[in-house]
């Protein structure tokens, strides 16, 4: 199994989000969720609706009490980084149109839960995903992303928690292998809505299948971070896979 080097990714930082630069300082610390978009609706594709400001809000509040309290495992500049991405994935359209879903676990905002359900529709993954959902009543495929209190400095451990997968840069025990996941390749201007889109796009890349029949029992985090620690240090010493031009 290689790695595969990826493509460039949206960065975070932007010249001309100076409103918004205002609006994410010390977010952990600000009052309610305020959106400076100048429309609210859902289809802009820039706004927040109302269920989402109201995660938001939920998730700072608890995540302050946390630090006041004494009890938070992170670190400010990784809440209020996480905030602010959170916060832009709401907003965005791959949010808004179905393409993935986001939920924090347990309203940890270090943990989250996210659900690809759009890919190519000319892929056999696009095929795969259907026969999931006859078969299964889902028709999606979920991921594990969390974080260090070092992030955006370190970035996110993503693994498949479902379904079984073979093919897609996808290792035993569920760990996604990408470059830009290790510490390489990744920086930290990378937003993580990119991120989420160039997981699922490198899936299809890798031609990968869904291992019918498979039970989940064979994925597991323990599994997965050591099979990931390895790859990394294989490719640290022979360096990085990169696909043909043909392949996507």
């Amino acid at each position: 199994m290689s790695f595969v080097q990826d493509g460039e990714l949206e960065n975070e930082d932007d010249e001309n989000d100076t409103d918004e630069e205002e609006d994410d300082e010390d977010i952990i610390g600000l009052g309610e969720i305020e959106d400076h978009s100048d429309n609210d609706t859902v289809d802009s594709g820039c706004g927040l609706d109302s269920d989402s400001k109201a995660k938001l809000e939920k998730v700072r509040i608890s995540t302050r009490d946390d630090y006041v309290k004494g009890t938070v495992s992170g670190s400010i500049q990784a809440s209020d980084r996480l905030m602010k991405d959170l916060r832009d994935i709401y907003r965005s359209c791959g949010f808004k149109d179905g393409t993935f879903s986001v939920e924090l676990v347990e309203d940890n905002l270090y943990e989250w839960d996210i659900r690809l359900k759009k890919v190519d529709p000319d892929s056999p993954l696009f095929g795969d995903l259907k026969k999931l959902q006859e078969k299964e009543s889902k028709d999606y495929i979920q991921l594990s992303m969390t974080f260090k209190e070092s992030f955006p400095f370190a970035p996110p451990f993503v693994r498949v928690i479902y379904p079984v997968m073979t093919g897609g840069y996808v290792l035993s025990g569920g760990a996604v292998c990408m470059e830009l996941l290790t510490p390489q390749g990744w920086s930290s201007a990378y937003s993580l809505e990119a991120v989420i889109l160039q997981i699922a796009a490198t899936l299809v890349k890798g031609k990968a299948r869904i291992q019918f029949g498979t039970p989940n029992s064979c994925y597991s985090l323990h599994r997965a971070q050591q099979a990931f620690r390895s790859l990394v240090e294989i490719h640290e010493k022979n360096g990085w896979y990169t696909p043909p031009k043909t392949d996507g």
